[in-house]
């Protein structure tokens, strides 16, 4: 049966799932409108395009012709054109900048925009801002249509397309025909399994170099994602294996071939065969390298009486340093790096800022930094000394050429006397080794943290594994001083620390737990702490001052449940407040939202009485930010980051945010909330561990609400299981160390 073929403009959209494209829209031609139903992946009023399918039958919407094939045509009138134009296709171009723009230049319009775009700035509201974008988003839309129709038949959405367009640009068919597993390489939100499933569909073979290659690939990131910094061979072989179905010795060859290409690195160490990613590796020896040249430096005299200095500080502060903060003190002064660690309330702080005083009356340099934009705030406000973070202290920029660089590194270093570092727990390999490289032996060192917290997000057992070389001097403070023994929070994190449990509901104090044994009700409970227990007791705000941490995503009290619930009613649908569905997420103006990888190139601008202050790049896995604006017309979210950061993501961007009224423990390193709520229910033993829980509790300043069952709670603080990451620093900084 030959099918119908029809041509004419998009009059109206009636329905679109931006996830899987299907759509419902009416086609204007010579025979009236029609309406046409498929998966289309573009689509935008004003265009004009020739549909081919069949009629069916809908009992509620009538006759529609189920779409096979669609080919776009050029619009040929004015009105199609200013259509066009309108839809909310190109950015900074709405219906009234449309209607100008068609006046001014007719049917040439559309040849302006691509050939002679400078033109467009005879347009009254049209600078070179909004002319870059709108030449930018004009050049995808006729580039990214092949593209989308090449995709569409492997289930790629627009927004992946366009994402794989700004990685591949014109390349983009021949690299995914030559290699569809570079996709779950290079394209965040794409898996292996996706492109598998292209691959298969493109006929290339069960055992094809590439997809054994992309194999490997794909589970040594799975590991990197799990914070190991390489795979034991034979690990690497079976779980390879088992995901290819294919026979070990491909596999082991294929490993071969990455370590020539040096994509991998094969490492023999105590019998066991290593294979690392290559960065990693090369990030480990040089932080070893580092790490024991600054700790056996020889420092230049501190001429000064080191107790008597200690004495002044104790004097003007009022204060009695324990033994342990005193040999901090000390031991800052005396080695070129050392490691301060300790849980809270043993007086980090205190020793940060004595150590600080005692350099700057010298007349010494100092500089602060911290891992995360919030961890470095709140060392701004306990020192009263500007800290940063560690990307913006080494002037991390993006380069053109696509490579990230940090602008400090060994050809041009920190210039300081004393550096300190806090939440080191938090720091990954690859950042120990760019910090590191800005560091000139001379240079003193601290690094603050709890080694007893979750390690790093990114790949690496840093803080840990310097401690357990033995090379690094290490003070660990353990005395819980007065002022911190009235929380109970400090007194219960250093109990769980220990395997003992929690003292509960003491009056007038700020640990509490509420006992209930149904998932659905403890939902219900966090909800209403958040929206009215806590904010009317307390006078807490829920959006500012209160934070849901849970162990995991998923689940009857997982975060992806309690983040719809929350935003339900914390942040209401109100007419007029701007939303986006992006898959299964829905964004609205006043969220609280989370980025959730490492962007480097996004650009953030900072405004002070509404002028430009500072410019910069990279927005982090785990900052927090709140929705300032949705704009359809621009097709933009704009997000404030820790108060101060403005981002603008277009909406392509948006799978890299998520609501954030609750997050997974992991993801709030870092961060400090005056009021932390957490629900306490069933969960693999993996996640259920001791470390969580006191990594949770430590979040909060003021109160710490546990929700839910006792069991678990007991459950957690008896499993001391702390997942062994795989991580060679510590072996190789003993190694280095027997060669001096």
């Amino acid at each position: 049966m030959d099918l119908l073929t029809l041509e004419g403009m998009v009059e109206d959209i009636i329905f679109r799932n931006e996830t899987n494209t299907y759509t419902v829209a009416t086609l204007n031609t010579s025979d009236g409108n029609a309406t046409i139903v498929g998966y289309v992946p573009f689509i935008n009023i004003g265009e004009t395009m020739k549909v081919e399918g069949d009629w069916i039958y809908h009992p509620t919407y009538g006759e529609q012709l189920e779409i096979s094939s669609i080919s776009l045509v050029v619009p040929s009138t004015v009105n199609g054109i200013e259509k066009y134009l309108s839809s909310g296709l190109i950015p900074y171009i709405g219906p009234k900048t449309a209607k100008k723009i068609v006046g001014k230049f007719g049917l040439d319009t559309l040849d302006i925009i691509q050939y002679n775009p400078e033109r467009l700035k005879e347009i009254e509201g049209i600078g070179d801002k909004k002319l870059k974008k709108i030449v930018e988003a004009f050049a995808e839309q006729v580039e990214v249509r092949d593209i989308m129709v090449f995709l569409q038949q492997y289930g790629i959405t627009p927004n992946y397309a366009i994402r794989i367009y700004k990685q591949y640009g014109k390349d983009t068919i021949n690299i995914i025909s030559e290699n569809p597993y570079k996709l779950s390489e290079d394209i965040f939100g794409i898996g292996f399994k996706t492109a598998d499933k292209i691959a298969q569909n493109m006929g290339i073979s069960h055992k094809s170099p590439y997809r054994i290659e992309g194999g490997i690939r794909f589970i040594i990131n799975r590991y990197a994602g799990g914070g190991h910094s390489y795979v034991p061979k034979e690990e690497l072989i079976y779980a390879t294996s088992e995901l290819l179905e294919v026979e070990a010795d491909l596999i082991e060859e294929s490993i071969r071939d990455l370590a020539i290409k040096g994509i991998v690195h094969i490492l023999n160490i105590n019998d066991e065969t290593l294979i690392y990613y290559t960065p990693f590796h090369v990030a480990e020896n040089n932080v070893s390298r580092k790490v024991v040249e600054l700790s056996r430096v020889e420092l230049d005299d501190f001429e000064l009486d080191i107790d008597k200095a200690i004495k002044s500080i104790e004097g003007e502060e009022g204060i009695n340093f324990a033994n342990k903060q005193i040999e901090a003190i000390k031991e800052s002064i005396e080695n070129g790096m050392v490691v301060i660690t300790g849980g809270p309330g043993t007086g980090k702080t205190t020793i940060i800022n004595a150590i600080i005083k005692i350099f700057q009356d010298q007349g010494l340099n100092v500089l602060l930094a911290a891992p995360t934009g919030r961890a470095a705030k709140r060392m701004t406000e306990t020192t009263g000394i500007e800290a940063k973070t560690i990307h913006r202290l080494l002037e991390y920029s993006y380069m053109e050429e696509g490579v990230m660089a940090f602008g400090l590194n060994e050809e041009s270093p920190l210039e300081t006397d004393l550096l300190i570092i806090d939440e080191a727990s938090m720091i990954d390999i690859l950042l120990m080794n760019n910090l590191l490289k800005a560091v000139v032996p001379g240079t003193r060192l601290v690094l603050v943290g709890d080694v007893d917290q979750l390690p790093s997000v990114g790949a690496g057992n840093v803080l840990k594994d310097i401690i357990e070389s033995g090379v690094v001097k290490v003070v660990k403070l353990d005395e819980i001083f007065r002022q911190a023994e009235e929380s109970m929070i400090v007194v219960n994190a250093h109990r769980i620390n220990k395997g003992e449990f929690p003292f509960l509901n003491e009056k007038e104090k700020d640990f509490y737990f509420i006992r209930e044994n149904n998932s659905k009700n403890i939902v219900n409970i966090v909800l209403d702490l958040c929206k009215k227990r806590l904010p009317n007791y307390y006078g807490v705000d829920s959006f500012k001052d209160i934070q849901v941490l849970a162990p995991m995503k998923k689940g009857d009290a997982g975060i992806n449940v309690l983040n719809k619930e929350l935003q339900n009613i914390l942040n209401p649908k109100e007419y007029g407040k701007k939303e986006k569905i992006i898959g299964d997420e829905l964004f609205r103006v006043g969220d609280k939202v989370m980025q959730i990888k490492n962007n480097y190139t996004t650009e953030w601008e900072i405004f002070k009485d509404g002028k430009l202050e500072e410019k910069g790049e990279g927005v982090f896995n785990g900052d927090f930010g709140i929705i300032l604006d949705i704009d359809d017309d621009s097709r933009t979210m704009k997000i404030l980051f820790d108060d101060e950061k403005e981002v603008e993501y277009s909406f392509n961007q948006l799978d890299e945010l998520k609501l954030s009224y609750a997050t997974t423990v992991h993801k709030s390193q870092g961060s400090e909330f005056p009021v932390v709520v957490m629900p306490i229910y069933w969960g693999p033993p993996m996640l259920l561990t001791r470390n969580l829980l006191y990594t949770a509790i430590t979040r909060a300043k003021k109160l710490v609400v546990l929700v839910g069952q006792e069991r678990y709670l007991k459950t957690m603080i008896a499993n001391n299981r702390v997942t062994k990451r795989y991580s060679s620093l510590d072996y190789k900084i003993r190694n280095i160390m027997t060669m001096f």
